[in-house]
C-alpha cells in the first residue's frame, strides 16, 4: 500500500517526534524561527543509512548554521541511542515514528525481509523542508535504501530557496 503524497506549499499536519535519550520532544508542522530540514532513515539495520547519516554528521554545522535538522526512523529508543552511540553522531535522533505518520509524510513503508533485519514495519528515506511557518516546502522521498539526496546539493539548493524566497515547485 502507498499514501499520497505530502501536499507542498501546505502545513504540515502536527507531528510530534520523542528525542532518544532525552526528556523532550520536537513537534513539526507549527510555527519556528527557522527552516528545517526533517531526515528520516529506514532503522538500526540499514547500513546505508549508517553511511548517509556519518556523511551527514561529518557537514551538520553547514547545515545547523542555516537550519535546524531533525533525524528519525521507526526504530526503539533503545536501537536509536544504541546508534547514536554506536557512530558518535552529534545530531538528536528521534525514534518511534509510527506507519500514521509515515503515511501522513507520504513515505513508502516496508515490511521487514526477516526478523534479522527488523520486526515492525519501517519507513523508507525520505527529506523535508519544511519553512518556519510550517509549511512544507520540498520533498525527496525514496521506496529504498539505494536512493538518497546528495547532501551538498541538497544544502546549496535550501540555501538558494531560503535566500530568495523562492516559491513551492511541483504544485502542477
Amino acid at each position: 500500500m502507498t499514501s499520497a503524497k505530502p501536499p507542498v506549499g501546505s502545513v504540515i499536519a502536527p507531528l510530534t517526534l520523542a528525542v532518544a535519550g532525552q526528556d523532550k520532544t520536537i513537534t513539526l508542522g507549527q510555527p519556528t524561527e527557522r527552516w528545517t530540514m526533517l531526515f528520516v532513515y529506514r532503522g538500526k539495520h540499514c547500513p546505508r543509512c549508517k553511511r548517509f547519516l556519518n556523511k551527514l554528521n561529518a557537514v551538520l554545522p553547514a547545515w545547523t548554521d542555516v537550519m535546524d535538522v531533525v533525524v528519525t526512523s521507526a526504530d526503539t529508543q533503545e536501537k536509536a541511542l544504541a546508534d547514536k552511540a554506536e557512530f558518535a553522531w552529534d545530531f538528536d535522533i528521534c525514534y518511534g515514528l509510527t506507519v500514521p505518520q509515515m503515511r501522513a509524510l507520504g513515505l513508502y513503508v516496508s515490511e521487514p525481509l526477516s526478523e534479522a533485519e527488523t520486526t515492525d514495519l519501517f519507513a523508507e528515506p525520505g527529506a523535508f523542508g519544511i519553512r518556519p511557518d510550517g509549511t512544507l516546502m520540498l520533498v525527496d522521498i525514496s521506496n529504498g535504501p539505494a536512493a538518497r539526496p546528495d547532501l551538498e546539493e541538497l544544502l546549496d539548493g535550501m540555501k538558494f530557496n531560503i535566500t530568495n524566497n523562492r516559491p513551492v515547485r511541483g504544485t502542477a
